[in-house]
């Protein structure tokens, strides 16, 4: 590595991780404003709880969201100033080539993306299950969502079971059914049913009362049982508390090894609802790709002296971020509403944008 690479990388770095630090602790003072109720209430956290198992843990989630943004403003700033200084006039006029210059930027980019890949798919989603597990308890009591009527799913081939409606505070579900069928799954060999089915233990240990059993006996005939209303079964099923209801930040726990085998459960089961966790898979590979597309925007905004200095290169780089999240978040809406593919979603804003970078790249060299 050459002089001027370790010394644009070294400008890189500084600046990228000297704005993750100023935002981190403006976050938390807005943070901490916001909630201090929570935390002051009488069944509230300590203050060990909220430092080190809240903000140690909230602090890496939310600047992981954000990761490209700083990216850009880290490249902008630095850049602006080499060339408010004329240092780049410097570089070329020794001979340097306008793409030779890149070389410091694409390895620091790297370096943010590779943080941000490993961030986004392991260590982000491990301590995600302490805040989570935090906010659950003492901030967001009843953030639940999930199947809380007409619910369907297949614990197995041969398996499946109802439910009209489940009421989470009490956690009782009613008219129940449990379906089993033969090994072609074209006959049903039992079917039980239950006017309520309450929850005895999680995550699959139920009570069964005003229960009706029909069973095949023979190839034209069944034999069903009604029993007294007060007579109860207490079982273990295939059917999950789990997949009735779950937190809304359930997606965030998960790395994604655990996020995959997650989906294909739930789809193995015919459950639905997957699309949300599909979007987060992808985005988890996605921003990272975008810090090297942020990165070439950057460099092409700011690596020219223009009127205006630094101020208008921001400008003009927090313009495009706009139009960047923006576009982020309409197609991944739309993956979860309009039936786009979660992949093509998350990964088109990408593709425009990389075009856009290179299109402003060819402009800056001229």
């Amino acid at each position: 590595m050459k002089i001027l690479d370790k010394y644009i990388l070294k400008r890189y770095l500084g600046s990228f991780f000297f704005i993750v630090m100023l935002s981190s602790m403006l976050s938390v003072v807005i943070d901490a404003a916001e909630k201090i109720n929570d935390f002051l209430a009488e069944d509230g956290p300590t203050f060990y709880q909220v430092v080190f198992e809240y903000y140690l843990n909230f602090i890496p989630f939310l600047n992981s969201l954000i990761f490209p943004l700083y990216n850009l403003i880290a490249v902008v700033f630095f850049t602006s100033r080499l060339a408010a200084n004329s240092e780049f006039i410097a570089m070329i006029g020794n001979g340097v080539n306008h793409y030779r210059l890149l070389v410091p930027y694409l390895l620091g980019a790297s370096i943010i993306a590779g943080l941000h890949f490993y961030g986004n798919h392991n260590l982000i989603p491990e301590s995600n299950k302490t805040r989570t597990l935090f906010e659950n308890t003492y901030i967001y009591k009843h953030n639940f969502v999930g199947n809380t009527g007409n619910f369907h799913a297949a614990a197995s081939p041969y398996e499946e079971f109802y439910l009209q409606g489940f009421n989470r505070y009490d956690s009782t579900g009613s008219l129940f059914a449990w379906i089993k069928h033969d090994s072609s799954r074209l006959k049903r060999t039992s079917v039980w049913t239950a006017t309520k089915i309450r929850l005895l233990e999680p995550p699959n240990h139920w009570r069964l009362s005003g229960i009706k059993k029909r069973e095949k006996v023979s190839a034209f005939k069944d034999e069903v049982i009604t029993m007294p209303p007060q007579v109860t079964i207490d079982t273990t099923i295939g059917l999950y508390v789990t997949d009735l209801i779950k937190r809304d930040n359930h997606k965030d726990n998960m790395t994604t090894d655990e996020l995959i085998v997650y989906i294909n459960k739930q789809k193995a089961k015919g459950i639905g609802g997957t699309l949300v966790f599909e979007v987060e898979r992808y985005r988890r590979s996605a921003d990272p790709f975008s810090i090297f597309i942020l990165t070439l925007i950057g460099f092409s905004i700011a690596s020219r002296k223009m009127r205006g200095g630094m101020a208008w290169h921001l400008v003009v780089g927090f313009g495009l971020s706009a139009i960047y999240i923006f576009m982020t978040k309409f197609s991944t809406t739309f993956s979860i509403n309009g039936g786009l593919s979660p992949f093509v979603g998350v990964w088109v804003p990408n593709f425009f944008f990389m075009g856009v970078a290179i299109w402003m790249l060819f402009r800056a060299q001229k």
